[in-house]
């Protein structure tokens, strides 16, 4: 009998991803018993490994099922090791296995599933903590890495291979969008769903006026949040490129401050942001001031995320009260950007 994933307890779900995790370290010479830590569990599973055979540990990354195609994370890969080489902007380097694969297929005949398997190098850093960092050097870091990153992917002689999803309007907010629709959030009640229907409405008004040219539209991290941030001796380091795909450049700036739209220096981080990334490279005052656009498409997004991803830590913590507390921040940005302005 087959049995499915998604239906399991969320203990079974750990059980069976660690199961696959162990099953994928013979590729990389290592024995099945290896100590595992699990680091963290979205849109995928990772786990540090720790083999007396190595001084430096290890990181192991189990895909879920459905989410990108073998082209996609070879094209996430090639990426990663392009931009340390080529833009100095340091992020996890895939290991290649012993048969010199950096991907690995584990099958689950039970699950009726194939998960792709990924060995990292292990880097060393600090993820910043926004209740207690001071944040505007870091973001003025982080502006300047989201320029070289953007320099880097106007320029990029993309692998013939080259696949990844589309963050464009459909893609972000669209009814087949990549995290489904924000209307299937939770705890959405009539009035809720009016304000972002309009807010929906204007910021796909503004998108088509600001445009997709090359200039403003091309390969982005698409998850730059301080989550995926390593510190260390004030260098910035950049992980899990699991969202890398096709979108405006500006929504890198949108997803480092995921979270933080309420906050009261929220103007201050933005200048620092912007500052970073002009000293890297051009950005016009006409996209800056686009950047509230950005901030509430991403909010949509990660509403829309909630509620096709209920059975993650990261949707339970946020829930409702992250729906309601857009509501509030969409009547503010409609009444600065709406028709009557």
């Amino acid at each position: 009998m087959t049995i499915v994933f998604e239906e399991l307890s969320e203990a079974d779900r750990k059980r069976h991803l660690l199961d696959v995790a162990r099953r994928a370290l013979s590729y990389w010479g290592l024995e099945e018993n290896t100590p595992l830590t699990l680091l963290n569990i979205s849109e995928n599973a990772t786990y540090r490994v720790d083999s007396t055979d190595r001084d430096e540990p290890l990181v192991l990354r189990v895909h879920r099922t459905g989410y990108h195609s073998l082209n996609a994370v070879r094209t996430e890969l090639a990426w990663m090791t392009a931009l340390q080489q080529e833009a100095g902007v340091q992020t996890p380097q895939a290991i290649a296995a012993n048969d010199g694969e950096m991907i690995k297929i584990i099958e689950s005949p039970t699950f009726d599933e194939r998960r792709m398997v990924v060995m990292f190098a292990y880097i060393e850093g600090v993820e910043p903590d926004p209740e207690t960092a001071a944040l505007l050097e870091p973001f003025a870091r982080l502006g300047a890495i989201a320029a070289r990153m953007h320099r880097h992917a106007r320029t990029w002689r993309r692998p013939a291979y080259f696949e990844r999803l589309v963050w464009d309007y459909p893609g972000t907010l669209g009814d087949n969008g990549n995290w489904g629709r924000w209307q299937d959030g939770l705890g959405l009640d009539d009035t809720a769903r009016s304000v972002l229907r309009e807010l929906d409405s204007l910021i796909r008004q503004r998108l088509e006026r600001f445009g997709t040219g090359p200039e403003r539209f091309g390969l982005i991290h698409a998850d730059l949040r301080l989550a995926n941030l390593l510190e260390i001796d004030n260098d910035t380091r950049v992980i899990d490129f699991d969202d890398s795909g096709l979108g405006w450049f500006l929504y890198d700036i949108a997803t480092a401050l995921s979270f933080m739209e309420d906050r009261d220096d929220i103007d201050e981080l933005i200048a620092a942001w912007v500052g970073g990334y002009r000293r890297e490279a051009p950005l016009s005052d006409e996209e800056v001031a686009e950047i509230p656009t950005f901030l509430m498409l991403r909010r949509l997004a990660i509403i829309a995320w909630i509620g096709s991803h209920s059975e993650t830590d990261l949707a339970r913590e946020l829930g409702e009260s992250f729906s309601a507390a857009s509501v509030p921040l969409a009547r503010r940005y409609i009444a600065k950007f709406g028709p009557a302005n």
